[in-house]
């Protein structure tokens, strides 16, 4: 194998790229000989549903930094809490909607970041799928490109996490070492910002630090908001919560239930029905 497919298949390793797709068995047996001859649009058609996987995990092992409960991402990172968290809130199913649907994330911003990591590739099959992905926001969900952003940046600040038990490499890290990869998205990374921005051009180029801290900050208050807001039990067609909130348990809010108004300002004072003129 040459030095180009080492550092390309390392690439799709640090992202977490190239152990989601060995998990969803593209790269075993019969599915690896169907891959290897399959055409572009089979590959990205392949390619989504595990992207869409590796998306959640690392989602998970994200949410979990603000509110973590008793599920497996809280243990991984080393701050078990015996109240439920932000899985329980379904704070990632929040992310994926909001990132994916809703939230009005600039091209200026979005596109110089799918086109950093595609730059990271090169070769044929899975990474001129990959890259086919990257380059078109209208194929690949933004969930996907935060995730392999995060990856990639979990393996810069702990290089072991590119195995493990999940299979996001960000999901493995411990708290402090998550805390470090959001340091370095909102700190002067030369390492960093030199990857994602060698192959790109005027006027991207120099564009991706201010991109980080743009993304580190959203992501975070974006994962508090999914945790302790009512979005996970709410209906829209009912207009109403199917049942209390997480957020109001950990926060002991409306500890009695849903107020209605209060009985002090319901009516008209000394139970007026008009006002003489």
């Amino acid at each position: 194998m040459s030095d180009t497919e080492l550092g390309r298949r390392g690439f799709l390793a640090r992202m977490g790229v190239l152990g989601a797709v060995a998990a969803g068995g593209l790269f075993t047996g019969s599915a690896s000989a169907a891959t290897r001859s399959a055409g572009l649009e089979d590959l990205v058609a392949a390619l989504q549903p595990v992207l869409a996987e590796l998306a959640r995990d690392t989602l998970n092992g994200l949410v979990v930094m603000t509110c973590p409960g008793p599920d497996e991402y809280s243990k991984a990172q080393g701050t078990p809490r015996p109240e439920p968290g932000a899985i329980e809130a379904r704070a990632t199913d929040f992310m994926i909607e909001s990132l994916d649907n809703f939230v009005p994330f600039p091209d200026q911003l979005a596109n110089p970041l799918g086109e950093a990591l595609a730059a990271g590739l090169d070769g044929t099959g899975l990474d001129d799928a990959l890259k086919s992905l990257l380059r078109n926001d209208e194929t690949l969900p933004l969930s996907s490109v935060i995730a392999m952003l995060l990856n990639l940046i979990a393996t810069q600040v702990n290089p072991a996490a590119v195995n493990g038990a999940f299979l996001s490499p960000f999901a493995r890290l411990s708290y402090e070492d998550k805390c470090a990869v959001f340091e370095q998205m909102e700190g002067p990374n030369a390492d960093l910002v030199a990857t994602l921005d060698a192959n790109l051009d005027e006027p991207l180029k120099e564009s991706v630090s201010g991109m980080l801290r743009f993304v580190a900050g959203a992501l975070l208050e974006f994962s508090a908001y999914g945790s302790y807001g009512e979005w996970g039990v709410y209906n829209p067609e009912l207009k109403r919560t199917l049942k209390r909130p997480v957020g109001w348990e950990l926060s002991g809010y409306q500890p009695d239930g849903v107020v209605h108004g209060w009985d002090d300002f319901l009516g008209y004072y000394q139970d007026r029905k008009q006002v003489d003129a």
